[in-house]
């Protein structure tokens, strides 16, 4: 699926996260399916336990709610973000650092045709598109501070602010150019495209 992070998981967790991950795997799977087939508002978890066959208790112990099946979990992918932001180097310029943070993170992600499906039911679905704003929020709550420590002078923390929402623009950008029928490059690809098009 688009947002596993099933190896980076299994080095850390053992047999047990490794099962975990594959079973999350599997229903964020089957529920794209039946989303992108019937609708999102049509499919019930009940249908979605029973094409995975197993209980619709145990698809609730995964996921809490049906958009977490399509967008994730983004405070995984919001440390992976900012680990690697905080791994650059502290005379780099932020905006480079966080381009080069979000490369990682569509390198990482893959080009998977799970993940273009993924991305269509989100862009379709008004719940899955507010779930995602608050991933964006999510994760700008987690690099402003970071940014900012960056950057001097009184405005440091609104420039942080702004440095962090452009990035997350060409993030959405390039995924969005990605799911356009035909398009040949990866995510990774199209985010240099983004970045690229912003002034020196």
């Amino acid at each position: 699926m688009f947002f596993s992070m099933a190896t980076e998981r299994a080095t850390t967790g053992g047999l047990r996260a490794i099962t975990r991950d594959a079973v999350r795997t599997r229903l964020s799977d089957v529920a794209v399916d039946l989303f992108l087939e019937h609708g999102f508002d049509s499919v019930t978890i009940e249908q979605i336990a029973a094409v995975a066959g197993v209980s619709a208790r145990s698809v609730h112990r995964y996921f809490p709610t049906k958009e977490d099946m399509v967008v994730g979990d983004p405070a995984a992918y919001g440390s992976v973000v900012s680990d690697v932001f905080t791994d650059r180097p502290v005379d780099e310029p932020a905006l480079t650092s966080l381009r080069a943070a979000f490369t990682l993170l569509l390198e990482r992600r893959g080009q998977d045709i799970r993940g273009k499906a993924a991305l269509c039911v989100i862009t379709t679905v008004p719940s899955l598109r507010a779930r995602n704003h608050e991933k964006h929020l999510l994760w700008a709550s987690l690099l402003t501070p970071l940014v900012a420590e960056r950057l001097s002078g009184a405005d440091a923390g609104l420039r942080a602010q702004v440095l962090v929402q452009t990035a997350l623009a060409c993030f959405d950008v390039a995924l969005t150019a990605w799911v356009v029928p035909g398009e040949p490059r990866t995510p990774a690809e199209l985010i240099a495209v983004a970045f690229d098009a912003l002034p020196a």
